[in-house]
């Protein structure tokens, strides 16, 4: 394993190799993590130069409309189940609430879904495949860059965005600017501390690399946002992610998806976050 170290660019310290990672997903190839025990956190280095060409690939489920085979449908499923959850979080958290941007859009189901509940609503995608895809539904209220977007929105969401993004902090500090001075950002994460994560390890598919630039603690997510002058309201589970990861690991770990083991791990790791609070992965909240 290749120890050489490199300077973290949050922390300024120098970080070392801790962990190694194929991408099972798009190129096969193998990548390191490098473990910033300041942050607490994981960085995939280095970062490839053409980062767009990971992204392409039927199997990169956020940016294709799916083929109706099982695991799609469960796909969807679990998918229309976490839009119900976050729209009912924002009504939670912001009841008054009338407009959302959503920063990493994909095919804008979200947006569309919050647009039927009367919503004004607005999104970013770079991905110029996943914006044709929304086109139809959201009729050119998606943006390939935030410069284009106008205006302040009471809600902004990154729904495992964050941690794809060169610049994180760079852009948390841009947020700021399209949000109403009551609103609040909402953001989804991984978590390499779940149980699912620790029982994995190398095959844990959230790691996502090389896609995923950044591995993000709690705690680590935290700090990121204090820094970038963000408070910190709360943070929920996402349930079913840890099964829908853990069918992804199976099959990554023993090249068969195992549904019984991997529901079993799913349900495990939600099991033991009820006392640790460390679920596979995490909705944050904060506030200006």
């Amino acid at each position: 394993m290749n120890k050489q170290a490199f300077m973290s660019p949050l922390s300024g310290s120098l970080v070392e190799n801790k962990l190694s990672v194929r991408d099972y997903l798009v190129s096969g190839q193998t990548f390191d993590l490098y473990y910033d025990q300041q942050w607490d956190m994981y960085l995939t280095h280095p970062v490839p130069t053409d980062l767009s060409v990971y992204y392409r690939s039927e199997k990169y489920q956020p940016h294709q409309h799916k083929k109706p085979t099982f695991f799609n449908r469960l796909y969807g499923l679990i998918r229309l189940f976490n839009l119900r959850h976050k729209y009912q979080l924002i009504h939670s958290f912001h009841p008054n609430a009338h407009s959302v941007l959503d920063f990493g859009t994909a095919t804008g189901e979200f947006l569309t879904y919050l647009s039927r509940k009367g919503f004004d609503v607005a999104g970013v995608e770079p991905n110029l495949l996943a914006r044709q895809s929304a086109e139809p539904a959201l009729q050119n209220r998606i943006k390939a860059s935030i410069e284009e977007i106008k205006g302040q929105y009471d809600v902004i969401t990154l729904w495992h965005v964050l941690e794809h993004v060169p610049q994180p902090m760079e852009l948390l500090r841009t947020l700021k600017q399209y949000l109403t001075p009551n609103g609040i950002i909402m953001v989804a994460i991984p978590n390499f501390k779940s149980y699912d994560a620790q029982f994995y390890g190398p095959y844990w598919a959230a790691w996502d690399v090389p896609r995923h630039l950044w591995h993000f603690s709690p705690n680590a997510l935290k700090s990121l946002f204090r820094t970038a002058g963000y408070h910190f309201i709360t943070d929920k589970a996402l349930f079913f992610d840890s099964f829908y990861v853990s069918l992804l690991s199976e099959a990554y770990k023993t090249g068969r998806k195992n549904y019984l083991k991997a529901f079993y791990r799913g349900y495990l790791s939600n099991k033991k976050a009820r006392k640790s609070g460390q679920y596979s992965s995490l909705i944050y909240i904060f506030k200006r």
